[in-house]
C-alpha cells in the first residue's frame, strides 16, 4: 500500500476539525434529542470558520459561538463566590418584578438564579429551562426537597425554549446566551413567548475589559449584545453597569409589532 505524505499544516487542519467535532456542544442553554451540527443549518445568517480556542467556529453576526459547558460543571454553577462576583440577589431587583409576574430563566442549569426569582414572584411562576435532562433532574430534585410550588422545569431545544407564546413577563439570561448554537431561533422563539411590553434581560461578563479573567469568547459586548437582540425584533431600554463583572442589559418586546425573522 503506497505511503501518502501529510504535511504539517494540513495534518493540522485534519485535527481542527477532528476536535471541533468532538467539543461541539452537546448541552447548555439549549437543547434537543439529537443536537444538529452547524452543517444541518437552513438559516443563511450563520457562517462556519476555522474555531478558535474554546470555540465552535460558527460565526453569528460577526461573534463566533463559544463551546457550551455541559452539566458536568454544574457545582461551578453553585460556587459560593457566584454571591459577592455577580451578586444575584442585586440583578434580581434590577428586575423590578412583580408577585404576580411569569419568568423564564433561560439556560437555567441547577437553578441558581431560578430558586431566587421565585421567592420575588409568589403570585407568579418560573419557567426554568434548560437542554439538559441532567440539569433539570437536579432541579426537580431541589423543587421538592424545598416544597417550592411555583417551578415548571422545561426541557428546551436548540432551536426553541419551548414556552408557550404571549405568556412571559420576564426573561433572564445569566452568562447563557453566548453558548446558544442557534441563537437567532432561540430568540425569535423567546420573543414570541413574551407578552408585549415583556422584558428580557441579558447578563453576560464585559468582553471590552479584558482583565475580566473569563474567557473571550465567554464574554459579550455591550455592543454586539444590542446588534443581535435588535436583530430578533426588541429594543434596547438600559444597560446598567452595577455588577462587578457583568453587563446588565434590558431589553423590551414592542406593544405594537412583532419579531425579525
Amino acid at each position: 500500500m503506497p505511503l501518502v505524505r501529510v504535511c504539517p499544516r494540513s495534518l493540522r487542519s485534519i485535527l481542527l476539525v477532528l476536535a471541533s467535532l468532538l467539543l461541539a456542544p452537546t448541552a447548555g442553554c439549549q437543547s434537543t434529542e439529537s443536537p444538529p451540527d452547524a452543517g444541518s443549518d437552513t438559516s443563511d445568517v450563520y457562517t462556519q470558520t476555522e474555531p478558535s480556542r474554546n470555540g465552535t467556529g460558527k460565526v453569528y453576526m460577526g461573534r463566533e459561538i463559544s463551546q457550551v459547558m455541559g452539566h458536568r460543571g454544574a457545582a461551578w454553577l453553585e460556587r459560593a463566590e457566584r454571591v459577592d462576583k455577580e451578586r444575584p440577589d442585586l440583578v434580581i431587583d434590577s428586575m423590578q418584578l412583580a408577585p404576580t409576574d411569569v419568568v423564564a430563566d433561560i439556560g437555567a442549569g441547577t437553578g441558581f438564579m431560578t430558586f431566587r426569582i421565585a421567592k420575588r414572584v409568589p403570585e407568579g411562576r418560573v419557567f426554568a429551562v434548560d437542554i439538559q435532562p441532567e440539569m433539570l433532574d437536579i432541579m426537580r430534585e431541589r423543587i421538592q426537597d424545598r416544597g417550592i410550588d411555583n417551578v415548571s422545569p422545561v426541557r428546551g431545544t436548540v432551536q426553541d425554549p419551548k414556552l408557550p407564546a404571549d405568556s412571559i413577563d420576564a426573561a433572564l439570561m445569566v452568562d447563557a446566551y453566548h453558548e446558544f448554537s442557534h441563537p437567532r431561533e432561540m430568540m425569535n422563539g423567546l420573543v414570541e413567548a413574551l407578552k408585549p411590553g415583556g422584558r428580557v434581560y441579558l447578563v453576560e461578563y464585559r468582553k471590552e475589559d479584558p482583565s475580566i479573567p473569563i474567557k473571550t469568547l465567554h464574554k459579550m459586548t455591550e455592543a454586539q449584545s444590542k446588534k443581535e437582540m435588535t436583530a430578533v425584533g426588541l429594543e434596547w431600554v438600559d444597560t446598567k453597569e452595577m455588577l462587578p463583572r457583568q453587563h446588565f442589559m434590558v431589553f423590551e418586546k414592542p406593544r405594537v409589532g412583532t419579531a425579525v425573522k
